[in-house]
């Protein structure tokens, strides 16, 4: 999708929002469309372009409800809690609970960090290599292993 007003400096006329800071980096999408593919996959440009769209508006509609919740409680800041809770509110119920647990343990783990570094600057420990690793939020509950309860 291409912007017409668009000018030579790239901002767009109207003043609304230019079209590649509305969408998710192309490159980290389909990065993220490889990881689920074997590795002989091949992706279309189109289809890249596709998801790129879909998960961009995706994410505005999730945080938008958020905001919305956060607006009527006069709060500014929108937090883990209000897009799990957003989830849930959208019909999104298989994601939100799978969401709220991924945002729990990625609380446990920012302590601990947090913990650590005081420990650190106080007796000279070091965080773990295994406390750097990366949380993966990964949608599928482990106690039904099959994929088959995603929404299609």
């Amino acid at each position: 999708m291409v912007d017409n007003n668009v000018g030579a400096s790239g901002s767009s006329e109207d003043g609304g929002i230019k079209e590649q800071d509305r969408l998710l980096p192309i490159a980290n999408v389909g990065r993220i469309m490889k990881q689920i593919l074997p590795p002989n996959a091949k992706i279309s440009k189109e289809a890249k372009e596709t998801m790129q769209e879909c998960v961009s508006e995706f994410i505005s509609f999730v945080t938008s409800e958020a905001s919305e919740k956060c607006r009527k409680e006069r709060r500014k800041t929108v937090n883990g809690d209000d897009i799990c809770w957003a989830m849930g509110a959208l019909g999104f119920d298989d994601y939100a609970e799978p969401l709220r647990r991924y945002l729990q343990r990625y609380r446990e783990i920012e302590g601990d960090r947090a913990n650590q570094e005081k420990g650190s600057s106080s007796n000279n420990n070091t965080i773990t290599e295994e406390n750097r690793a990366p949380l993966k939020f990964d949608p599928v509950d482990k106690r039904n292993s099959s994929r088959s309860s995603r929404p299609s």
